[in-house]
């Protein structure tokens, strides 16, 4: 499972260095790529065999609505696969790299199953807006104490 924060740099290329304990999950799985796609201003990256279960689901829905046909077109035709090197570093597809606007310090967070890449300025945005909500919003609050927290 990835977990935790870190902040690092990208460099000219558009690579990447995964954090050493990021790439023992990846050392866990049986491929040696990451697919990473576009969300809410950031980017995603799944290992491929939990890229796999997201492809599955997409293809098992019953609900073939405008909203989910965006949605496809945006997530899944938006992904690139992105093998990991030697080094553990990974090449960031230009087009991601505009899209997330990563230009050199980025955060790379572990969120369980996968792990988003961040622009740092974004990122630190994103967690003054949740300190913000958290703290306007009792149903947020109570949502997350239906977790025992």
């Amino acid at each position: 499972m990835f977990r935790g924060n870190s902040f690092h740099t990208i460099d000219p290329k558009g690579r990447i260095i995964i954090p050493a304990r990021f790439r023992d999950v990846l050392q866990a799985t049986s491929f040696n790529s990451l697919m990473v796609s576009k969300m809410d201003g950031g980017l995603v990256a799944y290992p491929f065999e939990e890229w796999q279960k997201i492809e599955t689901k997409v293809l098992d829905m019953t609900e073939k609505s405008e909203t989910m046909r965006k949605f496809r077109r945006f997530f899944i035709g938006g992904a690139s696969d992105c093998p990991h090197d030697k080094q553990g570093r990974i090449l960031i597809p230009q087009a991601l790299r505009e899209y997330a606007k990563l230009n050199k310090e980025i955060a790379l967070v572990g969120v369980l199953d996968h792990f988003e890449i961040w622009a740092k300025e974004i990122w630190h945005n994103e967690e003054d807006q949740f300190e913000n909500d958290i703290t306007a919003n009792k149903e947020m609050r109570d949502e997350i104490a239906q977790l025992g927290l």
